[in-house]
Parts: structure tokens; sequence; C-alpha cells
């Protein structure tokens, strides 16, 4: 689900305590328990994955990119076999491995953050 530019889905306002290195600082000076300040962080969620958890479309993405990520996988590997069974004078030329580059396969943490 797409909506347009700048008009969030859900916006979420968290209250928090948190210590400042001034208010730790006075407690220790006075003998006494710091006193927190008190923080009002406010977030805006633009995308439906972190809105609707129950949606599956990211784990269907998500399990897409792994079949394409081990489809290219397999190809490479495939590359590197072929590379390393070509025999050199009756050797098998094993340094032939080290030209191809294998790329790691991100497709689920990608289908999580980027989705």
């Amino acid at each position: 689900m797409v909506r347009s530019v700048g008009v969030p889905w859900r916006v979420v306002t968290v209250f928090d305590l948190r210590y400042s290195a001034a208010s730790l600082r006075k407690g220790r000076r006075t003998g006494r328990r710091p006193e927190p300040t008190p923080i009002r962080r406010t977030v805006a969620v633009y995308m439906w994955a972190r809105v609707n958890s129950r949606d599956r479309w990211v784990s269907r993405w998500a399990a897409g990119e792994e079949r394409q990520a081990r489809q290219r996988l397999r190809l490479t590997l495939g590359t590197i076999r072929q590379r390393v069974n070509a025999t050199a004078a009756g050797r098998l030329a094993l340094e032939a491995a080290d030209d191809v580059d294998v790329v790691p396969a991100r497709h689920r943490r990608n289908g999580l953050w980027l989705g």
C-alpha cells in the first residue's frame, strides 16, 4: 500500500524519563537521588509494514529476494566449479577460484528494512 508523500500512517508519542549529566552531577553533589528529566518523542510512521504487523507482504517480498539470492549463488558457484575443474597441464586450476567474487546474500535483512 502506498500513501502520498508527507502523510504518515500513524503518529506515536512516547513519554520517557532520562537522567542528564547535569542532574547526575547535582544528585552526587547534594547526596540525593538524581531527578530525571521528562522527554517527549514523537514518531511518524510512513511505511505500512511498520503500522500493520499482520500484513504478509514483507515476508512474501523477502521470500522472493531469498529465491533470487540462492539462484545467483548457484550460478556463481557453478562458474567457480567450471573454472576449478578446467585442467591446466593435467592438474586442477585451483587459483582460478580466486577470480570469482561471491556476493553475500542479504535478502531477509533487506526485506525487513528496505521494504
